[in-house]
């Protein structure tokens, strides 16, 4: 019998470089849970935590939510998911934040969507968002059953301010900025796996490829 290793994962990437997608297939084919930044940060700011309060106060004034609030938050959700295989997704941003995580939990790998920031100014000037559930359309390449309406609910849709061109080139130089450093940190680590392209449906048979022979690898050391 082989014994099922617990496997941690993150992913990262620009905003609009299709992280959303990619994770929820990785999460449909490998049964990894998906532990997503932003919508832990939604649920306790709307559930009115103390961390979820200090959040809002941060981000109503502009400010970026800091790195050991962030981390305290991600980690406590971790924490309740232990015993399980996970893929984080929007934490860490900064090198604070990764050697938080590194100081909690053995990452086994890192996998990082890399698309032309081109590409992602037109992807994200496309995009519109139903703001309850944060479930994102793109009127190119997945848009909406009903033009302007939420698949699953029927509401509206709304395009965020910060999906402007001159938000998204601010957005696409802000992450660089930040998250070179994460990325190289990793890859000193031996765990980052980049994976280039222009079209989410053609970067995916990559990533699964990897994560099939990277499961299969762990498995049969633990066996």
């Amino acid at each position: 019998m082989v014994l099922q290793r617990i496997v941690r994962a993150v992913i990262m990437g620009p905003p609009g470089s299709g992280k959303g997608t990619v994770s929820g297939r990785i999460v449909k084919t490998f049964g990894l849970k998906h532990i997503s930044s932003g919508d832990i940060l939604r649920a306790n700011i709307n559930a009115r935590t103390e961390l979820g309060l200090l959040m809002k106060a941060c981000i109503d004034q502009g400010q970026l939510v800091p790195d050991d609030v962030m981390s305290r938050l991600i980690l406590s959700d971790l924490r309740a998911v232990d015993q399980s295989s996970w893929l984080l997704d929007g934490f860490p941003r900064t090198i604070y934040q990764a050697e938080a995580l590194d100081d909690a939990y053995s990452v086994d790998t890192v996998i990082n969507l890399n698309v032309p920031f081109e590409i992602i100014k037109q992807r994200l000037t496309s995009r519109w968002i139903h703001l309850p559930s944060g479930r994102v359309y793109n009127i190119d390449f997945n848009p909406p059953k009903v033009s302007g309406f939420d698949d699953a609910t029927g509401e509206p849709l709304v395009q965020r301010a910060d999906d402007t061109p001159e938000t998204v080139t601010r957005r696409l130089k802000a992450y660089k900025t930040q998250t070179e450093p994460v990325l190289e940190y990793y890859r000193s680590k031996g765990v980052l796996e980049t994976f280039s392209g222009t079209e989410t449906n053609k970067i995916w048979p990559h990533v699964e490829t990897f994560l099939s022979r990277k499961l299969t690898s762990v498995n049969q050391k633990v066996a």
